[in-house]
Protein backbone atom coordinates (compact mmCIF):
# COMPACT_ATOMS: atom_id res chain seq x y z
CA UNK A 1 0.00 0.00 0.00
CA UNK A 2 1.61 3.27 -1.08
CA UNK A 3 1.53 6.81 1.40
CA UNK A 4 -1.34 8.08 -1.05
CA UNK A 5 -4.01 5.35 -0.75
CA UNK A 6 -3.15 5.51 3.05
CA UNK A 7 -3.73 9.34 3.61
CA UNK A 8 -6.56 8.66 1.22
CA UNK A 9 -8.13 6.57 3.48
CA UNK A 10 -7.39 8.19 6.57
CA UNK A 11 -9.27 11.46 4.82
CA UNK A 12 -12.01 9.94 4.05
CA UNK A 13 -12.46 7.85 7.84
CA UNK A 14 -11.95 11.59 9.06
CA UNK A 15 -14.66 13.13 7.24
CA UNK A 16 -16.62 10.11 8.06
CA UNK A 17 -15.94 10.74 11.54
CA UNK A 18 -16.64 14.74 11.34
CA UNK A 19 -20.13 14.02 9.54
CA UNK A 20 -20.84 11.36 12.13
CA UNK A 21 -19.91 13.74 14.62
CA UNK A 22 -21.82 17.13 13.18
CA UNK A 23 -24.99 14.44 12.91
CA UNK A 24 -24.51 13.51 16.61
CA UNK A 25 -24.66 17.24 17.82
CA UNK A 26 -27.50 18.24 15.55
CA UNK A 27 -29.32 15.11 17.12
CA UNK A 28 -28.54 16.38 20.35
CA UNK A 29 -29.50 20.06 20.03
CA UNK A 30 -33.18 18.77 18.61
CA UNK A 31 -33.49 16.41 21.30
CA UNK A 32 -33.04 19.48 23.94
CA UNK A 33 -34.84 21.57 21.85
CA UNK A 34 -37.79 19.67 22.00
CA UNK A 35 -38.09 19.33 25.49
CA UNK A 36 -37.71 22.61 25.73
CA UNK A 37 -41.39 23.45 24.14
CA UNK A 38 -43.51 23.34 26.90
CA UNK A 39 -46.92 23.25 24.50
CA UNK A 40 -48.14 26.31 25.57
CA UNK A 41 -52.28 26.41 24.79
CA UNK A 42 -52.24 22.84 23.74
CA UNK A 43 -54.13 22.16 27.00
CA UNK A 44 -56.94 24.92 25.96
CA UNK A 45 -56.84 23.93 22.18
CA UNK A 46 -60.79 23.38 22.48
CA UNK A 47 -61.55 27.04 24.24
CA UNK A 48 -59.19 28.44 21.64
CA UNK A 49 -60.89 26.91 18.42
CA UNK A 50 -63.51 28.25 19.78
CA UNK A 51 -63.26 31.35 20.75
CA UNK A 52 -61.55 31.78 17.53
CA UNK A 53 -64.68 30.80 15.22
CA UNK A 54 -67.09 32.94 17.44
CA UNK A 55 -64.52 35.98 16.88
CA UNK A 56 -64.37 35.25 12.95
CA UNK A 57 -68.35 34.79 12.84
CA UNK A 58 -69.01 37.57 15.13
CA UNK A 59 -66.52 39.79 12.54
CA UNK A 60 -69.04 38.59 9.77
CA UNK A 61 -72.07 39.37 11.87
CA UNK A 62 -71.32 42.71 12.98
CA UNK A 63 -70.23 43.96 9.37
CA UNK A 64 -73.71 42.73 8.22
CA UNK A 65 -75.56 44.52 11.34
CA UNK A 66 -73.66 47.90 10.17
CA UNK A 67 -74.54 47.42 7.00
CA UNK A 68 -78.15 47.01 7.38
CA UNK A 69 -78.25 49.56 10.31
CA UNK A 70 -76.55 51.68 7.93
CA UNK A 71 -79.57 51.07 5.81
CA UNK A 72 -81.96 52.50 8.27
CA UNK A 73 -82.70 48.89 9.78
CA UNK A 74 -82.70 49.21 13.61
CA UNK A 75 -83.88 45.97 14.38
CA UNK A 76 -80.13 45.05 14.38
CA UNK A 77 -79.12 47.44 17.15
CA UNK A 78 -79.16 44.97 19.90
CA UNK A 79 -77.39 42.38 18.18
CA UNK A 80 -74.54 44.50 16.86
CA UNK A 81 -73.83 45.78 20.32
CA UNK A 82 -74.05 42.10 22.09
CA UNK A 83 -72.04 41.06 18.99
CA UNK A 84 -69.20 43.77 19.46
CA UNK A 85 -68.90 42.52 22.85
CA UNK A 86 -68.08 39.08 22.10
CA UNK A 87 -65.89 40.16 19.44
CA UNK A 88 -63.59 42.06 21.99
CA UNK A 89 -64.27 39.23 24.54
CA UNK A 90 -63.12 36.25 22.95
CA UNK A 91 -60.09 37.94 21.06
CA UNK A 92 -58.69 38.23 24.30
CA UNK A 93 -60.07 34.81 25.28
CA UNK A 94 -58.48 32.93 22.81
CA UNK A 95 -54.93 35.32 23.28
CA UNK A 96 -55.46 34.08 26.94
CA UNK A 97 -56.11 30.80 27.07
CA UNK A 98 -53.12 30.34 24.34
CA UNK A 99 -50.99 31.34 27.31
CA UNK A 100 -53.20 29.41 30.02
CA UNK A 101 -52.93 32.61 31.89
CA UNK A 102 -53.65 32.67 35.56
CA UNK A 103 -56.61 35.00 34.39
CA UNK A 104 -58.22 32.62 32.04
CA UNK A 105 -61.09 31.26 34.77
CA UNK A 106 -62.16 34.77 35.17
CA UNK A 107 -61.99 35.54 31.68
CA UNK A 108 -63.66 32.59 30.40
CA UNK A 109 -66.64 33.16 33.03
CA UNK A 110 -66.96 36.94 31.79
CA UNK A 111 -66.99 35.52 27.99
CA UNK A 112 -69.50 32.63 28.99
CA UNK A 113 -71.82 35.64 30.06
CA UNK A 114 -71.25 37.38 26.78
CA UNK A 115 -71.73 34.62 24.60
CA UNK A 116 -74.99 33.59 25.92
CA UNK A 117 -76.49 36.87 25.45
CA UNK A 118 -74.54 37.39 22.09
CA UNK A 119 -76.42 34.04 21.10
CA UNK A 120 -79.87 34.66 22.26
CA UNK A 121 -79.86 38.57 20.33
CA UNK A 122 -78.52 36.41 17.15
CA UNK A 123 -81.36 33.84 17.85
CA UNK A 124 -84.00 36.34 17.56
CA UNK A 125 -82.70 36.63 13.60
CA UNK A 126 -81.73 33.30 12.94
CA UNK A 127 -84.18 32.71 10.51
CA UNK A 128 -83.67 35.74 8.32
CA UNK A 129 -80.01 36.79 8.60
CA UNK A 130 -77.67 33.12 7.58
CA UNK A 131 -75.20 34.78 9.55
CA UNK A 132 -76.91 35.40 12.67
CA UNK A 133 -77.20 31.64 13.07
CA UNK A 134 -73.56 31.22 12.17
CA UNK A 135 -72.84 33.65 14.99
CA UNK A 136 -75.70 32.41 17.61
CA UNK A 137 -73.93 28.44 17.00
CA UNK A 138 -70.26 29.72 17.26
CA UNK A 139 -71.53 31.85 20.51
CA UNK A 140 -73.33 28.49 21.84
CA UNK A 141 -69.94 26.30 21.24
CA UNK A 142 -67.64 29.11 22.91
CA UNK A 143 -69.93 29.18 26.12
CA UNK A 144 -69.71 25.56 25.94
CA UNK A 145 -65.67 25.39 26.24
CA UNK A 146 -66.39 28.34 28.64
CA UNK A 147 -68.26 26.62 30.95
CA UNK A 148 -65.08 24.04 31.23
CA UNK A 149 -62.61 26.62 31.73
CA UNK A 150 -64.44 28.85 34.01
CA UNK A 151 -65.32 25.58 36.37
Amino acid sequence: MDRRSILQGLGTVAAAAVASNAFAQEQEHMHDHEHMHHHGGAVNQALIAAAGECVSKADICLAHCHELLAEGDKSLGPCSKTTSEVLALCTALRSIAAQNAPSLAHLASVALDSCTRCEAECRKHEKVHQVCKDCAEACAACATECKKAAA
